[in-house]
């Protein structure tokens, strides 16, 4: 679903979900938003993003979009969970102090919901922020139910974007080798920077681009990666584009100046609006969609959840991911249509069987 601009009560009439909890924390001057999009196959998790934002209205949008997102990806992966989001909307940076406050507050509203939302780390949190949180509500998802520890998602998260990597080359080129591929990572952050290093040492040529430029150099440097000036990346030519920063980056300006055979990243929501899989479908790039290949971090949670503690085992079924997503692309190429088109009947199915 697009979700459109607006005021707050606007935005939450237009949405399809079930509900918004709102709360504004006079403390630090943030609007917490919790988006529940679906309870249809279980409890709804997402994980809590905490960002700077224009306005409440734009981190609203933001939440309301990423919810439904989670319903894609657990439905897509076949895990029993609903969808839901945070969005701790930030009027301003926040000292130690004033985050950890927000926080132990925000661990306060997620229990007074007694189990309707259970959340993770996301973009602008941290593993030390969700160990806070659990001290406080037992609906903290991805810890080691045994130890207790936070356990980071990144690294799980760019396990099946290198799953999702080989499954995309095996279609294309009938092996899954990485050597001698060039793939360029927008983003080098949490997910980004292991994939980047996961690639490297399957023998790629990495491209790395990140608007923190210290940061893209410190993972240049340390495997050999070439740098990507970031109003480069588009244009840049390479076998395989890996968005692993924020959303939209695919749209009717971008996808005419890609230099890639396929696309395959850990952002969420890469497509500014669905007819940019058509865009990308006509110009023969082909697109691993976001919500399955970036769920490798989503199947870790699941495992945990169910009190798996082997890593091998949560490795196993991050794995899983490649063949899910081989499905998905041959039957969109026997109908001869964008992947996105198989990955959302693959979403549908799931949803028929549990109703049925």
């Amino acid at each position: 679903m697009k979700v459109v601009n607006g005021t707050i009560r606007e935005l939450i009439e237009a949405w399809d979900g079930k509900a918004v909890v709102t709360r504004y924390d006079r403390e630090s001057g943030a609007w917490i938003f919790i988006a529940i999009h679906s309870d249809f196959l279980g409890i709804p998790v997402g994980g809590s993003r905490m960002m700077v934002y224009p306005s409440p209205e734009d981190g609203l949008k933001d939440a309301l979009r990423l919810a439904g997102g989670m319903t894609r990806k657990w439905a897509s992966i076949d895990v029993p969970f609903g969808g839901g989001k945070a969005v701790l909307a930030l009027s301003r940076p926040l000292g130690e102090e004033g985050r950890d406050g927000l926080l132990l507050r925000y661990a306060r509203l997620l229990n007074s919901l007694h189990g309707s939302f259970a959340t993770g780390e996301d973009i602008g949190t941290t593993p030390r922020d969700m160990t806070l949180l659990a001290r406080e509500t037992e609906w903290v998802y991805g810890r080691n139910l045994e130890t207790g520890e936070v356990v980071d998602p990144g690294p799980f998260t760019a396990l099946g974007v290198m799953a999702g990597v080989r499954a995309a080359l095996r279609h294309l080129e009938g092996n899954d080798e990485l050597k001698g591929r060039s793939i360029l990572v927008q983003g080098v952050g949490d997910v980004g920077g292991p994939f980047a290093r996961f690639a490297a040492e399957a023998g790629a040529q990495v491209l790395v681009s990140d608007l923190d430029g210290a940061r893209a150099r410190g993972v240049a440097d340390g495997i050999g990666a070439r740098l990507v000036p970031p109003e480069d990346v588009y244009s840049t030519p390479c076998d395989v584009y890996a968005p692993c920063a924020v959303g939209a980056t695919l749209n009717r300006k971008t996808i005419p100046r890609l230099g890639c055979r396929i696309v395959a990243g850990s952002a969420n929501n890469q497509l500014e609006e669905s007819e940019d899989a058509e865009r990308l479908f006509e110009r023969e790039i082909l697109y691993a969609p976001d919500y399955v290949v970036n769920a490798g971090g989503a199947v870790a949670f699941g495992v945990l959840a169910q009190r798996e503690t082997s890593e091998e085992r949560v490795r196993e079924k991050v794995a899983r991911l490649g063949p899910i997503l081989t499905s998905i692309f041959d039957e969109a190429k026997e109908r001869r249509e964008s992947p996105l088109h198989a990955a959302e009947r693959r979403i549908a199915r799931v949803l028929e069987g549990m109703r049925a």
